[in-house]
């Protein structure tokens, strides 16, 4: 069961009805010449969707009285897709997959992506066995193949079945993946809201990594669906088609910061739980004293959590709880916070005799996060992407979060409900900042 994603609670989620898609809004994705007209990171003097926030009134996506049957897909369905990956592993011996999870580990960019180590095990015996000798690749745009062209018709984004072309990485063309942390607990089903986004993008040109975290109440266009929280647009996506969740959510930070999402991780609760756990917990310094009476446990209820600040040394629950805790302060604290763990987390794989601890705990990783956490990124690509990121400097490795420099506060007047709106005059020197020249490219 899941909550409404267009109200704001804490009560007892429900499933909502289904929603199709409203018209979808026509793209042009022209590399050359980016149309960017009603895009929010349009330059300045162009049109801006809320520049009129007073008489704006959101658009809502219709609600139907009945569930639409799922559209026909070319691909299995994420049920049978498992069931043939556990197939696959039962060939994979330990000596070698555990040395797979050391060579991602060492990507150590995030919790979320040091935990992709894992579904390295998911690839087949002839995959791994050309590993080591396989060209580096990675994933490129969403809306472009290998001739430069548009795939298909860009309306509908992502939904409409855009591929995800995998071309030879030349080690010269950024790479960025969506990082989504799952609003989900022990026993629920379907399209889950995503607690946690961030945008981790890597750049060879510079030997640089960018990271930023966007607040889940941030408002914005979802392509095809209208004016909602950024949060909703997996929700939408796995209602309009399974397995579509993903896509849209990717599709919507595309549209709305101007940077090209090349692919995805999610993970749930007790994946980041277990990881951080198995590695032996991270040190972090706490600059303020947290008491939140009201942060929510397993099964809608509350579990108080309090820490006061200085240095301290975490285990598992109590990074979660650290990483997501927002009610004594706000969203844009909490981004800063949860990038501070996946930076202890950087330094704690990369520390000295780390990678021993791996290969030792790799069985149990294994069996703690298989079904924890979901990615489109191949094991090639995991591979490349861990060799070239272990180099890359720390002083090379930037973060940010969207805060109230960079967003409007507005309430809904239809529910009342407290958001925050992009300013777009003042995002595009937010994303060079952290990206660099050619984040938009």
């Amino acid at each position: 069961m899941i909550d409404n994603p267009s109200e704001n609670n804490e009560t007892v989620p429900s499933q909502p009805e289904i929603v199709p898609p409203r018209k979808p809004l026509q793209y042009d994705y022209s590399r050359t010449t980016p149309k960017t007209n009603s895009h929010w990171y349009s330059m300045p003097g162009q049109a801006n969707p809320l520049d009129n926030l007073q008489n704006h009134q959101p658009t809502q996506p219709p609600q139907t009285p009945n569930r639409a049957p799922y559209l026909p897909v070319d691909q299995m369905t994420p049920t049978r897709v498992r069931l043939e990956e556990r197939r696959r592993r039962q060939a994979i011996g330990m000596e070698n997959w555990a040395w797979v999870v050391i060579a991602v580990a060492l990507l150590g960019l995030t919790v979320i992506v040091s935990m992709v180590m894992i579904i390295v095990l998911r690839s087949d015996r002839n995959e791994k066995a050309s590993a080591s000798t396989a060209p580096q690749i990675e994933p490129t745009s969403i809306i472009y193949g290998a001739d430069d062209q548009a795939l298909g018709t860009p309306v509908g984004g992502a939904l409409e079945g855009n591929a995800m072309e995998i071309l030879p990485w030349d080690g010269q063309e950024r790479f960025t993946v969506l990082v989504m942390g799952l609003d989900n607990r022990p026993g629920e089903e379907g399209a889950c809201r995503t607690d946690t986004m961030m945008i981790i993008s890597i750049d060879p040109q510079h030997n640089s990594i960018g990271m930023m975290s966007i607040p889940r109440d941030t408002y914005v266009e979802i392509p095809g669906y209208g004016l909602d929280r950024i949060n909703t647009a997996c929700v939408y996506g796995e209602l309009y088609q399974r397995g579509s969740g993903p896509r849209l959510a990717m599709q919507t930070v595309q549209y709305n910061f101007g940077i090209r999402v090349n692919d995805y991780v999610m993970v749930n609760f007790n994946s980041f739980i277990s990881l951080i756990d198995r590695i032996g917990g991270i040190d972090v310094y706490v600059e303020q004293e947290i008491y939140d009476d009201q942060y929510p446990d397993m099964f809608y209820g509350y579990d108080p959590f309090y820490i006061d600040a200085g240095q301290h040394h975490l285990d598992g629950a109590t990074a979660l709880k650290y990483a997501r805790s927002r009610h004594s302060t706000d969203d844009i604290d909490r981004g800063r916070r949860q990038q501070q763990v996946v930076m202890a987390v950087r330094e704690k794989v990369l520390s000295a005799g780390m990678m021993d601890n791996l290969l030792i705990e790799a069985p149990g990783i294994w069996n703690d996060l298989d079904e924890g956490i979901e990615t489109g990124l191949s094991l090639d690509q995991m591979l490349a992407l861990a060799v070239y990121a272990k180099d890359v400097p720390s002083e090379n490795v930037k973060s940010g979060v969207l805060n109230w420099d960079y967003l409007m506060s507005w309430t809904n007047p239809e529910n009342n409900a407290s958001l925050v709106i992009p300013d777009r005059y003042k995002l595009p020197s937010l994303m060079l900042e952290i990206f660099g020249e050619g984040y938009n490219q």
